[in-house]
């Protein structure tokens, strides 16, 4: 059965009879990764779960699975651990509610400048200037990541065109440069900097009730959510140790673990590893594809990206997932 799902998921059977020893001889463990669990008219990160999805998912893994706490040992029979990344107030207005009610254990790393305030995340501000229905001009000049571009604006497939090349611009921008041109892209959509209610980042009161959740563990994830690899060392340290310790002071407990922001290879660098040894951090994730096993880099775990899928597709996603 298992080597006709295989076929049927286009996955080399021989591949799966290697994994499947494998995982007996080292049993992984899959860590998932989450960032929103809502209801978005518009989400073109593809970054929300409903919540109706998220507890079918949640209930499916609570029966099938060990369900472990990022900062323990991993078990000896294959597992899931539960991350969310980011720090979107829905995860303590939708999420934990959920987790708190299935008893599920979940790991939540939050960028931390944007706590209690009432901006949105730079890439939702993004959308926010460049894709909701209004008047626009005609064309954008911008520059950002060192490189300028212009775009035409007037249609609303120029402007998804703008928004997708404008996202990777702005990912390699300092942290000062890219708010300096968020600022000169309201001004172009003649709008101010506060978000939309359904985007906003979690309140302090909202963070420190996501801590005392006997289900929650508090992850850092940087200040300003910035890929690390385009910063210096020096800048590196801050974000990273300046997230952590206001998390601490919010939460009152310490915080052991850490994600990369975006997560992917490039998102960080060998002086970033040494970095996070070097404070000690018990576990920290990336968000390339894999799974934890014996040997796996604690600084270094890989985690599955969850999008909004039924619990069928859910299902099968999974299946794929363990043999990656």
């Amino acid at each position: 059965m298992m080597l006709l799902e295989a076929i049927r998921m286009g996955v080399s059977p021989l591949l799966m009879a290697a994994r499947l020893v494998q995982n007996r001889l080292s049993p992984p463990t899959l860590i998932l990764l989450y960032h929103r669990v809502t209801n978005l008219e518009s989400d073109p990160q593809l970054l929300a779960v409903s919540p109706r999805n998220f507890f079918d998912q949640m209930r499916y893994l609570k029966e099938n699975f060990p369900l472990v706490r990022l900062e323990q040992e991993p078990v000896d029979k294959p597992a899931v651990a539960i991350t969310f990344d980011d720090g979107y107030a829905d995860n303590a207005l939708e999420a934990l509610p959920i987790l708190e009610e299935l008893q599920v254990p979940a790991t939540f790393f939050v960028a931390t400048d944007l706590i209690g305030t009432d901006r949105e995340f730079w890439w939702d501000e993004v959308e926010r200037l460049l894709l909701l229905e209004r008047e626009y001009s005609t064309f954008l000049e911008l520059t950002a990541g060192g490189e300028g571009g212009r775009w035409e604006t007037a249609t609303v497939a120029q402007r998804a065109r703008c928004y997708r090349e404008l996202l990777p611009l702005l990912r390699r921008d300092l942290p000062e440069q890219r708010e300096e041109h968020l600022a000169r892209l309201r001004l172009w959509a003649g709008t101010g900097g506060v978000g939309r209610e359904t985007h906003r980042a979690l309140s302090v009161e909202q963070l420190r009730r996501l801590a005392a959740s006997p289900e929650v563990t508090l992850g850092a994830h940087t200040l300003s959510h910035s890929s690390l690899s385009v910063l210096p060392v020096s800048r590196q340290r801050e974000e990273i140790a300046g997230s952590r310790a206001r998390l601490e002071q919010w939460s009152g407990k310490p915080i052991e673990v850490f994600s990369y922001p975006f997560g992917t290879r490039d998102d960080y660098t060998a002086e970033t590893l040494s970095l996070c040894r070097e404070m000690g951090f018990a576990r920290t994730c990336s968000a390339f594809p894999g799974q934890w096993r014996s040997g796996t880099d604690p600084q270094q775990l890989p985690r599955q990206v969850v999008r909004d899928w039924d619990l069928h597709t859910f299902k099968k996603r999974l299946s794929r997932f363990w043999l990656s």
